[in-house]
């Protein structure tokens, strides 16, 4: 049974949860389920779609838009209850949802290791459009000398066009002019001038970081590794014990840069552009 859900109770958060870990159990590798979004839901729109055989969760598809007008999806099935349909109803229910929405793009989340996944993206039409390696640092991260005319502190919203500015030269990208502040943005100043940013989460034991970027006239100069310590070690004082990250397969550099400071790849993720 579908249930197109305004808002995640408590209840389908601990399903989601224990579906995840029979999935992780089975398959390995992890899952793009994003908590920190599902957990804060507006309950405004339908925005997750979850498969119920009985009070038994047995597939689940989440739609997220992280503050721009590309819509991705992720989600998983049962490994007991796969090749009954249920992967294909979640999307056919997801790709609606979608359609009720501004957008310019919808990207279809899949691990590279799941055929399953994969064959139904290009069943659907799907283009491969990108692919990021997930990496995870367990425990310190390597030392660092902290660089004196650095400083990271919360972004305001008085920030936000000095930092659109470097995502579009970083990433040749910037959040739409409607987005809100995220209060878990970060500034990267030299000697009082913003030249990074960066978004921190911390949920229990995880932390994640997400739109890390230096401005292109400051990269190679080691700014970029000092930052990331910092943040790393800001996340490990707040109780994470794992900080996880995304990186684009083909930015080799940032991929070195992680991976000298601890950080190990977990699983490749392919991004497939469906078609309205």
């Amino acid at each position: 049974m579908v249930e197109l859900s305004t808002g995640l109770s408590a209840a389908a958060l601990d399903a989601i949860a224990d579906l995840e870990r029979r999935v992780v159990d089975a398959d390995g590798g992890r899952l793009k389920l994003e908590w920190e979004t599902l957990r804060h839901r507006s309950g405004d729109d339908a925005e997750d779609v979850l498969w119920w055989d009985g009070d038994r969760l047995l597939g689940f598809l989440g739609i997220y838009a992280h503050g721009a007008p590309t819509l991705e999806l992720a989600g998983m099935v049962d490994p007991a209850a796969r090749k009954r349909g249920i992967g294909t109803a979640l999307l056919d229910a997801a790709q609606g949802l979608c359609r009720e929405r501004e957008h310019d793009a919808v990207l279809l989340v899949v691990p590279r290791p799941s055929a399953a996944g994969r064959s139904l993206a290009l069943r659907r039409g799907g283009r491969l459009e990108h692919s990021e390696h997930a990496l995870e640092l367990h425990g310190e991260p390597a030392s660092v000398p902290a660089k004196a005319d650095i400083a990271v502190r919360a972004a305001t919203p008085a920030d936000q066009q000095a930092l659109r500015e470097i995502l579009r030269l970083a990433f040749d990208w910037e959040p739409p002019s409607t987005a809100t502040h995220d209060p878990n943005a970060l500034v990267v100043e030299q000697d009082g001038r913003p030249i990074g940013t960066a978004r921190l989460y911390v949920e229990g034991d995880r932390a994640g970081i997400y739109g890390f970027a230096i401005h292109p006239g400051q990269q190679g100069r080691g700014i970029g590794r000092d930052v990331l310590h910092r943040m790393c070690r800001t996340a490990r004082a707040a109780g994470a014990t794992t900080v996880h990250l995304e990186v684009a397969t083909d930015n080799d550099r940032a991929l070195n840069l992680y991976t000298s400071l601890g950080f190990e790849p977990v699983i490749t993720e392919d991004y497939y552009a469906l078609p309205d």
